[in-house]
This record gives structure tokens, C-alpha cells and sequence, in this order.
């Protein structure tokens, strides 16, 4: 008899997450190299988008207003308390953190959030279509990305904060129309991977709607079992390495 999938995927994963190589970096270096690889990815085109990562006493690292993402490194970040005052470093943090924390009171378990405007998914933002999970590479948002239809203003105040922060629920992402997306996860390893895969599924997506219009969606069940694999937590620690490493290389 064939053991069952689930069966097989344990056994796999059991025999490999002892060989991945997660990196060693600290948490300053993580943030920079999230920004690194965000700006290779194509997601630092103007100054908008933000990054920040919760530490366990409660402040937060940011990057500094008025640095793209591929100029900040470990040196450049920022600290700074949930009024967003600075308590270390240079500069001044983005505006837009304000609605981060909104979430972060909201979601006690969540510990890093990204907000970009990359290309793809701010095309597939200005059409009014939610993401759709119709590849494998999509699942990992598989009933795990919220969709805001209607957009309630540049992000700077409360009332924004509020908007995002009930939309987003209790989901890993979400696609703001007519703006961009978020992912607020449990570490900066799956916020940066979640940030990764959106920008690709969205192109994916708006390639094959201008090709044949109607999509074919992966069926829930089998979409619901690659969305719990893709996001085990030796997977989105070896991605986040592999992405940090191909930055690393960028900058020789």
C-alpha cells in the first residue's frame, strides 16, 4: 500500500531540516536584508513601503524615512517605541507605521509586518480582483489573504489604521485595492517570504487573465495542503536564507 501524503511529507521534512542552512544573522541584519531583498524583488521603487519587527520588549526596528531599501544595512536601522518615537539611531521613521501598530494591538501574535507597492500587485490592486489562488505557488494564501475593496486614504492616521487592521483579521496578508498589500506574521522570515511570493503570484495571475480571462482555481482541500507545507516553518526560514544570500551576492 502507498503510505499517505501527509505520511510522506512528515517523513520528508524530518529527514532534510536538519541539513538547511537558515543563516545566522542578527536581528538588525535581518530587517536590512529583508529591505535588500525587497529592492531586488522590485518593491523599493519610490519611498513608499515600510518594515518593521516587534521585539519581545516591545519597541521596534524600522528603517529610516527617505532610504531606499537597497541603502539601508544593519548600521541604518532605526528603534523606536509604539508612539514612534525614536529611542536609537538616525533619521525618522515612516509616517505610514502608524497603521502597524493598529495591528499590532489587534494581533498579539504578530511580530513583523511589511507594506510595499511592487508592480504587479499594485496593477492587480487597481483592478478590483482579489488575489486568486490558481497555482501552486499562490497557495500559501490560501484562505490567508484578506482583500480591503475600497481604499480609505493614504495611511498616516487612525482611521486608516483602523480600516486595515478589521479587514485584515486574523489572516497572514492582505491586498489593499488601489494600493498595495501587507503581511503581518509571527516573524520577519514569513513576512519577507509571504512579500516574495505575493508580488510573483500577482503576476502570475494578471499574465494569465490578459491571456485567457477566467481562471481555473486549485481546489480548496489540495490548496488548504500545500498552503500548511509552504509554510512550515524550516521552509520559510531556508527561503528567507536563500533570498538573503542571493542579496548578499548583489552587493560584490
Amino acid at each position: 500500500m502507498n503510505p499517505p501524503k501527509e505520511a510522506v511529507s512528515n517523513l520528508v521534512m524530518s529527514r532534510i531540516t536538519s541539513k538547511l542552512d537558515y543563516g545566522n544573522w542578527t536581528a538588525r541584519e535581518k530587517v536590512a536584508l529583508s529591505c535588500n531583498i525587497l529592492a531586488l524583488e522590485g518593491h523599493s521603487e519610490t519611498l513608499a513601503g515600510q518594515i518593521t519587527l516587534r521585539e519581545a520588549d516591545g519597541t521596534f526596528l524600522t528603517s529610516p524615512l527617505a532610504y531606499g531599501f537597497d541603502e539601508i544595512e544593519a548600521s541604518s536601522i532605526i528603534r523606536i517605541n509604539d508612539r514612534m518615537e525614536v529611542l536609537e539611531g538616525s533619521g525618522a521613521p515612516n509616517p505610514a507605521i502608524r497603521f502597524h501598530m493598529w495591528i499590532y494591538r489587534q494581533r498579539p501574535e504578530v511580530n513583523s509586518i511589511i507594506h510595499t507597492h511592487p508592480p504587479y500587485v499594485s496593477a492587480l490592486s487597481m483592478t478590483g480582483h482579489p488575489l486568486a489562488v490558481a497555482h501552486m505557488d499562490a497557495t500559501p494564501f490560501h484562505d490567508d489573504c484578506a482583500f480591503l475593496s475600497e481604499w480609505p486614504g493614504l495611511p498616516i492616521a487612525d482611521y486608516e489604521g483602523e480600516v486595515i487592521s478589521a479587514a485584515l483579521g486574523i489572516k497572514r496578508s492582505i491586498l489593499l485595492v488601489n494600493h498595495g498589500f501587507l503581511a503581518a506574521t509571527t516573524s520577519i522570515e514569513e513576512s519577507l517570504y509571504l512579500s516574495v511570493l505575493i508580488e510573483r503570484a500577482a503576476r502570475n495571475q494578471l499574465q494569465a487573465m490578459s491571456s485567457y480571462g477566467a481562471l481555473q482555481p486549485i481546489d480548496p482541500e489540495l490548496a488548504k495542503e500545500s498552503h500548511d507545507f509552504l509554510l512550515q516553518p524550516s521552509i520559510v526560514r531556508a527561503s528567507f536564507a536563500m533570498f538573503a544570500r542571493r542579496a548578499l551576492r548583489s552587493r560584490r
